[in-house]
């Protein structure tokens, strides 16, 4: 069973950057997809981005396109997501996870382990 661990998070003012960062364990992570998703309070957790076992292929929420980019180094068993032009909407908790084939799925439900979240708060 894989562990993840988010960091990187924090308070930052809006249109500012953050750096997100997943740790994996696990012999499986550089043949799955990875995912970034989001929950802010009161609110249904959304999906941000994921990318491809080897990292050709992306995908974004168009909320965050334009903005956000994720990657991945298997080397290292990490996963990133740089976030740029901060808004306060963006304001949650960020959660990595790892699925369940190599491809990205956007659905949260095809992401079978999952990080314990890091808070990313935008302040207007």
């Amino acid at each position: 069973q894989a562990q993840l661990v988010e960091s990187g998070g924090g308070l930052v003012q809006a249109g500012g950057s953050l750096r997100l960062s997943c740790a994996a364990s696990g012999r499986t992570f550089s043949s799955k997809a990875m995912g970034w998703f989001r929950q802010a309070p009161g609110k249904e957790r959304e999906f941000v981005a994921d990318i491809s076992s080897i990292g050709g292929s992306t995908y974004y929420a168009d909320s965050v396109k334009g903005r956000f980019t994720i990657s991945r180094d298997n080397a290292k068993n990490t996963v990133y997501l740089q976030m740029n032009s901060l808004k306060p909407e963006d304001t949650a908790v960020y959660y990595c996870a790892q699925g369940m084939v190599s491809w990205g799925t956007h659905r949260s439900n095809e992401y079978i382990y999952w990080g314990q979240g890091t808070q990313v708060t935008v302040s207007s």
